[in-house]
């Protein structure tokens, strides 16, 4: 063990610093901006999976990873729908899942903003309505901001809670 620290201390850090992504960091200074003259705190936001591939789902943990670090930004994920101010929903609606997203939707306090993210949670992908499948999140609680893509990039998902935001500070909510 003694060998293995003594050798780490001679070598040193060998890996090198993260990129730095300018586009990363403008989308994430605006959206803290807006929070700031929004809310005056962060963003609570609670994903919810109705049927989707987890394509979508890879791409929003992305931004919780240390490259991204959307937190440092001021937006966070809860647990609890009780606790968002944004639904962020995923996947075609399967049948099965209708109901509990419209319990999380009603559990949810007002003002909410509902955002379907990728091609699937925006007009029901490849699967559409059939008798498995409500199709897009709109045909079973009201959408606020659709995010296109399959699926889409970190950015694009960041982009999109700007976009919300500003929609938002013109009065809609």
């Amino acid at each position: 063990m003694l060998r293995i620290l003594g050798q780490s201390l001679r070598i040193g850090v060998v890996t090198e610093p993260a990129p730095v992504d300018a586009e990363l960091e403008a989308l994430g200074a605006a959206l803290r901006r807006r929070l700031d003259a929004r809310f005056g705190r962060s963003l609570a936001i609670r994903q919810v999976d109705a049927g989707s591939c987890n394509g979508c789902e890879l791409e929003i943990r992305a931004l919780t990873n240390p490259y991204h670090d959307v937190e440092r930004f001021g937006v966070h994920f809860v647990a609890s729908p009780r606790h968002a101010d944004v639904l962020l929903v995923t996947g075609p609606v399967s049948r099965h899942m209708a109901a509990a997203l419209r319990r999380t939707w009603r559990a949810t306090p007002a003002p909410k903003w509902v955002v379907a993210a990728g091609s699937c949670a925006c007009d029901g992908g490849e699967f559409g309505a059939s008798y498995a499948s409500c199709g897009a999140v709109e045909n079973v609680i009201p959408v606020d901001l659709r995010i296109p893509g399959c699926p889409p990039s970190p950015l694009a998902l960041l982009r999109g809670l700007l976009a919300l935001l500003a929609s938002a500070g013109d009065g809609e909510s």
